[in-house]
């Protein structure tokens, strides 16, 4: 073949658009953490071991997806006592409900930089929309892993009752503060 259609044909190749990088996620650096108000006392704080799910991104167009499923009785406050009583059936009831589960509708952009997610959060069986705002969003060169990522840190906000789980509303907050940080590398 001829070195000027090689050149053209490579040409073509580099200006077809690439397809959105597809992005495993870190159980090792991704966590569901949650606030809640105790009593007017304090703020009770508490995260999620357990995740995984994908992230679809792609810098250029912009747009991208999330999908990311959280077991329920990875659930750890610091007290194991209170652990079990929030996977029990009065509250996330994680042995009927074993997941929580956010899927992306949409990304919200400032020029490229992605700065909310609008998507469905299942919880308890129940599916909600949910907002999560993005404070911080990077992707490059990960020097410890010698690979490319991405990472975030997202914030929402939910109230409980709206997924079935009203114990102890109004003494325990119904207001939920999520934040949610994450990174993510190719497969």
């Amino acid at each position: 073949m001829p070195v000027k259609t090689l050149l053209s044909l490579f040409l073509v190749g580099a200006a077809w658009p690439l397809p959105a990088v597809e992005y495993i996620i870190d159980p090792a650096h991704t966590y569901a953490n949650f606030e809640i108000d105790h009593l007017g006392f304090s703020t009770q704080r508490g995260r999620f071991n357990r995740s995984s799910g994908t992230i679809q991104f792609d810098d250029e167009v912009p747009s991208g997806s999330i999908d990311i499923s959280i077991e329920s009785a990875s659930l750890d406050t610091g007290f194991d006592l209170r652990d079990e009583v929030l996977r029990g059936e009065s509250w996330f009831n994680a042995g009927s409900f074993p997941y929580i589960l956010f899927r992306s509708q949409s990304f919200v952009f400032n020029d490229k930089q992605p700065v909310a997610v609008h998507g469905t959060l299942t919880l308890h069986g129940e599916v909600r929309p949910l907002r999560l705002e993005i404070s911080r969003f990077k992707c490059g060169l990960n020097l410890a892993l010698r690979k490319r990522g991405c990472g975030a840190d997202a914030r929402g906000v939910l109230r409980r009752s709206e997924f079935g789980i009203q114990n102890g509303v109004p003494f325990v907050g119904d207001e939920v503060r999520l934040h949610i940080q994450v990174e993510a590398y190719p497969p």
